[in-house]
């Protein structure tokens, strides 16, 4: 019988388990993509961002910050929901392959970590201030920024209520 919620906690790594999957795609020659994000409170934004971002290659990584590096980047009353609530949202999704949390104020180790094929993030940043990308450019890697959905934020939902 298959067990759903196991399904999807398997999909969150530690950086010390992420290792081992990292190099089995690689060995079978897979796409990897990678994007980050503290993905707080879950959207349709969010939802077309990531789907656009797994469609580039063959398995999606997620670098998620910690609830710790949330706070560092938006302030002290977010994240609005903990850290394995938004792992478990995101591992849900059918295209996400793997969650990872990071507790740096940015994810540019776990990038080096990851050597992702396609390094995403949304429309709302350019290309040279995505942190990472000179590091994928290097090797050949492709920085991709996905048009971003207007008024299509957590902050702006968090602000409504």
């Amino acid at each position: 019988m298959t067990n759903n919620l196991e399904i999807i906690q398997s999909k969150i790594f530690s950086l010390e388990n992420l290792i081992p999957a990292l190099n089995v795609w690689k060995f079978k020659e897979k796409k990897i993509v990678f994007t980050n994000g503290c993905f707080d409170v879950l959207h349709r934004g969010h939802i077309e961002y990531l789907a656009k971002a797994a469609n580039l290659g063959n398995k999606l990584v997620i670098g998620l910050n910690t609830d710790e590096s949330v706070r560092e980047n938006k302030g002290k009353n977010r994240p609005v929901q903990d850290e394995y609530s938004r792992a478990l949202i995101l591992a849900s999704l059918k295209f996400v392959d793997a969650v990872v949390l990071f507790n740096e104020k940015t994810p540019e180790n776990l990038i080096k970590l990851v050597k992702p094929d396609f390094l995403v993030k949304g429309g709302d940043y350019a290309i040279e201030n995505i942190v990472g990308s000179a590091f994928v450019s290097s090797y050949g890697g492709q920085v991709i920024v996905i048009e971003y959905l207007e008024n299509h934020s957590s902050s702006s939902i968090i602000n409504k209520i």
